[in-house]
C-alpha cells in the first residue's frame, strides 16, 4: 500500500507550486472536469507544448512537473480521455479542460474491486483532519 495514496493521514503538499516553478517556469494549472457529471476529476499542469499537443490530438495531454515531460493521462493504463472543450479563466493564467473518459476512471489508483476511480476518492474529516476512503 502506498501511504500517500491510500493512507488515512492528511499530508498536503503546500510546497507544490514552488516545486512547479523551480522545475517548469512556464506551466499553468488545469482543472479537468468530466463532461457528463461535471465533477472536477483532476487538477494538473500544462505548458504551451502540452496544450497545443492536447488540442491537436483532442486528448488529455498535460505537463508532468515531476518528470518534466509530456504526459498523456492514462496512456500506460489505457484510461485515456477525449478532450471536448477548453476554457480559460479571466486572468488567462489557468485552464479548464472538459473531458470524457474513453473507458473507466481517471486515477492511476484502483479500488478494491480493481476498478479505476476518480482522483478525489478520500474525504477529509473537518475535526481531526483524517481521511476516509469513499471508494475503497
Amino acid at each position: 500500500m502506498k501511504v500517500l495514496e491510500e493512507g488515512s493521514e492528511l499530508t498536503l503538499d503546500f510546497a507544490k507550486l514552488v516545486k512547479v516553478v523551480e522545475a517548469c517556469r512556464d506551466a499553468i494549472p488545469v482543472a479537468v472536469q468530466h463532461a457528463d457529471t461535471r465533477e472536477v476529476i483532476l487538477v494538473a499542469y500544462t505548458n504551451e507544448l502540452a496544450m497545443r499537443t492536447a488540442f491537436a490530438q483532442r486528448t488529455l495531454v498535460l505537463w508532468s512537473t515531476s518528470r518534466n515531460e509530456l504526459w498523456e493521462k492514462g496512456k500506460t493504463s489505457g484510461e485515456t480521455f477525449e478532450l471536448l472543450e477548453a476554457r480559460v479563466n479571466c486572468e488567462q493564467n489557468s485552464l479548464l479542460y472538459i473531458v470524457r473518459p474513453r473507458r473507466g476512471g481517471i486515477c492511476h489508483t484502483k479500488n478494491s474491486s480493481g476498478a479505476p476511480r476518480d482522483c478525489y476518492y478520500r474525504r477529509i474529516d473537518f475535526d481531526n483532519l483524517t481521511l476516509t476512503n469513499i471508494d475503497p
